[in-house]
């Protein structure tokens, strides 16, 4: 898709920092031959400047599916510009996890997409600043996510709406005429998909692990409606996993999956699902419905002959009358700040490529980085739906929400642990109630927030 147009996304990011760095991640500041003065990138000419660069550049991906295909295409790209900058891919399995561990060593490579386990406050002891925050905002969505004190260290790969995959044609065949809005049509809709159709009615691709995480992404935004909930209300709000009683806020989300599987409205054994296979599932019709970001819109209409069939909706959750949807970035890209200043420029031209020239937004169906380029055709179901991004905690606050979210232990988008415990007491594995489970998330919340004053 041709980037055109003057569209600009005025949403806020959240600054969240979660799970502490690996144990033994060096915290030492690069020596004065690595701080060598590197411009900023937006100061930076692409295709004008540094032609005669020559370098070799390691990046670290957790998009190993596309190395070979879509990555290869964009260093091909990339060269016609600067022909004496190599780039080497490494696909890297266990992302988060795999990174983390090697960040504790200065020579892990040179691009990588940065993990959430590095605090913000951190980011500048592992990776090299990009240029001021309150100017690279001017040209660049969510510029200040990976950001610390007005210092921008990551620019966003391609940025998310949160909402549900659904194929029209199962939809279709099961009767359901319009998209669900409250948690009790969406799960009446499950209902009429398995009692009309040969289809899964919602694929929790519980055996991947990850995607269980990915209900996080819908109690802030999308379920309440408010930019400041996360990272303003969160921390100090009382009992905030209770259900609310009018079908919205973090419960309802939840309650959502908890609910499809104890009617049986999943697969049959959630332990064996594939997510790999359940691409091709969806687009053939055997599942009707996944709770996964807009990047994987894409993905799923790449998997089969039915590109058609893939929609993508809002969470059903609406809030005195209005549908919200959560947006922020996906995985930023950051430059190691030990690497040589050769590649270090190298870096920065290649990330620059790859937000403005690569459309690597456009082609996982994202909000694209560069404020100037029109969304996807993809969201376009999303043109009345309000998009929220969770604002920034105070100054004087910076890290309580994650100090609560790390000390109760409820890890909210940090691991999937409390996720997997909905999902094995709904399959009667542990014999709690949904209640029960949010009570105990609300005793530690509340014993955290004691702590800290919150």
């Amino acid at each position: 898709m041709k980037k055109t147009g003057l569209r600009t996304f005025a949403i806020a990011l959240a600054i969240m920092g979660v799970l502490i760095v690996a144990a033994g991640c060096s915290k030492k500041q690069a020596s004065s031959s690595q701080q060598a003065e590197i411009p900023a990138i937006d100061a930076v000419k692409l295709g004008e400047e540094y032609r005669d660069l020559s370098a070799t550049i390691q990046v670290k991906t957790h998009r190993t599916d596309i190395i070979d295909t879509v990555l290869k295409g964009y260093v091909a790209d990339f060269q016609k510009m600067y022909p004496n900058i190599k780039v080497v891919y490494e696909g890297v399995t266990d992302y988060a996890a795999t990174i983390t561990t090697r960040l504790s060593t200065p020579q892990w490579g040179d691009i990588c997409m940065i993990p959430t386990t590095v605090p913000n406050t951190e980011l500048g002891n592992y990776f090299q600043p990009l240029g001021k925050t309150d100017a690279l905002a001017q040209f660049y969505n969510f510029a200040d996510n990976k950001a610390h004190a007005n210092i921008t260290y990551g620019l966003s790969s391609t940025n998310n709406v949160q909402g549900v995959l659904y194929n029209r044609a199962v939809f279709k065949a099961a009767g359901i005429t319009e998209v669900p809005k409250t948690p009790d049509a969406f799960l009446d809709a499950l209902a009429k998909i398995k009692a009309n159709t040969k289809a899964i009615p919602l694929y929790t691709n519980f055996a991947a692990g990850w995607t269980m995480g990915a209900w996080d992404a819908y109690i802030g935004g999308s379920a309440t409606g408010d930019p400041d909930f996360m990272n303003i209300i969160l921390p100090h709000a009382q009992n905030p996993f209770a259900d609310r009683g009018d079908n919205a806020g973090p419960y309802a989300v939840y309650n959502v999956l908890y609910e499809a599987v104890k009617r049986g409205l999943v697969e049959d054994d959630p332990t064996t699902s594939d997510w790999e296979s359940s691409k091709g599932l969806f687009n053939r019709g055997e599942i009707a419905a996944m709770v996964l970001g807009s990047w994987a819109i894409v993905q799923m209409q790449d998997a089969g002959p039915n590109r058609d069939d893939v929609g993508y909706m809002s969470f059903p959750v609406t809030v005195n009358g209005r549908q919200y949807a959560a947006a922020g970035p996906d995985y930023c890209y950051g430059i190691n700040v030990n690497s040589s200043p050769n590649n270090k420029i190298a870096c920065l031209l290649y990330i620059k490529y790859l937000v403005e020239q690569s459309n690597f937004d456009y082609d996982q169906g994202g909000i694209p980085t560069v404020k100037t380029h029109e969304p996807p055709a993809t969201l376009s179901a999303f043109a009345g739906i309000e998009l929220v991004a969770d604002n920034p905690s105070p100054a004087d606050e910076t890290d309580l929400m994650t100090n609560i979210n790390v000390d109760s232990e409820v890890s909210l988008n940090m691991d999937n642990h409390h996720v997997i415990e909905i999902v094995e007491a709904a399959l009667a594995r542990n014999g709690k109630t949904l209640k029960q489970i949010t009570d105990e998330w609300n005793a530690r919340w509340t014993a955290a927030q004691k702590k800290y004053g919150a």
